[in-house]
C-alpha cells in the first residue's frame, strides 16, 4: 500500500513539474523528456530483468547444488544462535537462516551479482513461512532493512571506478565506507529491534557484533598498512576466492552424497528462471516512475531548496553537489552510480564531492529497489513499516557519509 502511494507521487509531481515548467518556458521540452524517460526506464527495467535472468539461473542453480548438498542447511545451524535471536519467528536450523547468511556475506564482500540471487532465494523461503502472503512479515523487514542498510567490508567497485578515473589514492574511501556502512546496519538493526521488541542485550547479539567490530577493527589496521595497489588487489582475490571457495563446497559436498549435480543445477535454474520473469513488471513500475521524476526537474528543485535551506541555516553546502547520489542510492543503484560517475567526471576523481559520492554509493543499498525486487518477487503488495525503517537506515549512511566526507577529506576543499 505504501509503495502505491509513493509510486503515484513520483509520477503525479513529475508530470506536474513537467507541465509547470513548460507553462513558464513556452516550450514542452520537459513534457518531452518526461515522455523519453518513461519510455527508456520502461526498456531499462526490461534489460535489467533480463541480465539478472541469467545471473538468477547461474545462482540459484549453484544454490540448490548447496541445499542437496547439505551445505545450506549446514550454514543454517552455524548462524541459527544469532540469527533466531533477530529473526525470533523462523523455526531454529531452517534452511532459509543459510540463505540469509550468504546474501549478506555476497553484500559484505561487495558481490552484488551473487547477493541479489540468493537474497531472492531468502525472500523466496521467507515467504514459504509467512502466514499473510500480501504482507510483509517481521523476518521480511529485519532481511530487507540489514539488506538496505548494506555493511560492505569490501568495496570492490567503488574502488575499481577511482582507479579508473585517475584518484591519486583510490582506496582511499575504504575506511570511510566501512564505517559509514557500519553505522547504518547497526541503527537499522536497532530499530527493527525496537519496532518488533526484539530484546538485543542477549548474550548471543552481544556477542556477536563484537566479534564483527573486532574483525572491522583488524581489517582495518591490515589494510592501512598496504599500499593502494594491493588493497586493491587482495580485497578481490578475498572476495572472489571466498565466492569460488563456495561453489567448490556445494558441488563437492552433493559429489561425496552421490547426487546427480547436473540435474540439481537445472532444477534450481528454472527456479531462477521463473523468478526472474516474475519481477519484470514490478521493476519497471519503480524505474519507470523513478526516471519521469528525475526528468522532470523535480530533483533539481528539490536540490535547490536543500541548498537554500542548509545556506540559511548556517551550516556549509560544498556537500550539496553529492546529494543527487544520496538520493537517488535509495531509488536506483544504477541511478546513483551514474550521479556518482558524474560527479568524479565534473569535478574530478580527487575533489571532495567526488569523495562523498563514493562513500554514499559503497555506504547503504537501494531501498526502493530492493523492495520492489524482493517483495514484488513474492507478490507482496503490504509493506508495513519496512520502508520507513529502510529510509532511517539510509538517512544515518547519509549523514555518516557526510561526516566522514569532512573528517577525512575536508582537504580537499
Amino acid at each position: 500500500m505504501v509503495l502505491n502511494y509513493i509510486w503515484i507521487a513520483f509520477v503525479l509531481i513529475a508530470v506536474l513539474v513537467s507541465v509547470v515548467v513548460a507553462i513558464l518556458s513556452g516550450d514542452g521540452s520537459s513534457l518531452n523528456a518526461v515522455m523519453e524517460a518513461m519510455f527508456s526506464n520502461a526498456k531499462t527495467g526490461f534489460e535489467i530483468s533480463l541480465g539478472l535472468t541469467g545471473v538468477l539461473t547461474l545462482w540459484l542453480g549453484f544454490m540448490k547444488i548447496g541445499e542437496r548438498g547439505g551445505v545450506i542447511e549446514f550454514l543454517a545451524r552455524i548462524t541459527s544462535p544469532f540469527f533466531c535471536k533477530i529473526f525470533p519467528d523462523i523455526p531454529k536450523g531452517h534452511p532459509v537462516l543459510g540463505s540469509m547468511f550468504m546474501n549478506f556475506s555476497a553484500n559484505m564482500l561487495g558481490l552484488d551479482n551473487a547477493a541479489t540471487p540468493m537474497g531472492l532465494k531468502a525472500i523466496k523461503e521467507l515467504q514459504e513461512l509467512n502466514p499473510k502472503k500480501d504482507t510483509a512479515s517481521n523476518p521480511m523487514i529485519m532481511f530487507l532493512v540489514l539488506n538496505t542498510a548494506g555493511l560492505t567490508l569490501i568495496p570492490v567497485t567503488v574502488i575499481t571506478y577511482q582507479t579508473q578515473f585517475g584518484a591519486k589514492s583510490p582506496t582511499d574511501i575504504f575506511l570511510p565506507i566501512l564505517m559509514a556502512s557500519t553505522f547504518s546496519t547497526l541503527i537499522g538493526l536497532v530499530a527493527v529491534a525496537i519496532s518488533q521488541k526484539i530484546n538485543l542485550f542477549q548474550r548471543t547479539i552481544i556477542v556477536t557484533i563484537a566479534s564483527i567490530i573486532i574483525l572491522l577493527g583488524l581489517m582495518i589496521w591490515a589494510f592501512s598498512s598496504m599500499s593502494p595497489d594491493k588493497v586493491d588487489f587482495y580485497s578481490k582475490i578475498v572476495a572472489n576466492s571466498i565466492l569460488l571457495a563456495i561453489i567448490c563446497s556445494f558441488i563437492i559436498s552433493a559429489a561425496c552424497k552421490k547426487l546427480n549435480v547436473y540435474e540439481a543445477f537445472i532444477e534450481g535454474a528454472k527456479e531462477g528462471f521463473k523468478v526472474a520473469v516474475g519481477i519484470i513488471p514490478f521493476l519497471i513500475a519503480i524505474l519507470v516512475a523513478i526516471g519521469m521524476f528525475r526528468a522532470s526537474g523535480a530533483m533539481d528543485f528539490l536540490l535547490l531548496g536543500m541548498s537554500k535551506f542548509f545556506d540559511f541555516c548556517g551550516l556549509p553546502t560544498d556537500f550539496v553537489p553529492a546529494l543527487p547520489t544520496a538520493i537517488m542510492k535509495s531509488l536506483s543503484g544504477s541511478g546513483a552510480r551514474g550521479m556518482m560517475l558524474e560527479a568524479m567526471n565534473t569535478y574530478g576523481a580527487d575533489s571532495f564531492v567526488s569523495k562523498v559520492c563514493c562513500i554514499l554509493q559503497g555506504s547503504s543499498d537501494t531501498t526502493f529497489y530492493i523492495l520492489a525486487l524482493y517483495f514484488g518477487s513474492v507478490g507482496i503488495t503490504k509493506t508495513r513499516n519496512a520502508i520507513s525503517l529502510g529510509l532511517l537506515a539510509d538517512l544515518v549512511a547519509v549523514l555518516s557519509a557526510i561526516f566522514l566526507g569532512y573528517l577525512f577529506f575536508s582537504y580537499f576543499l
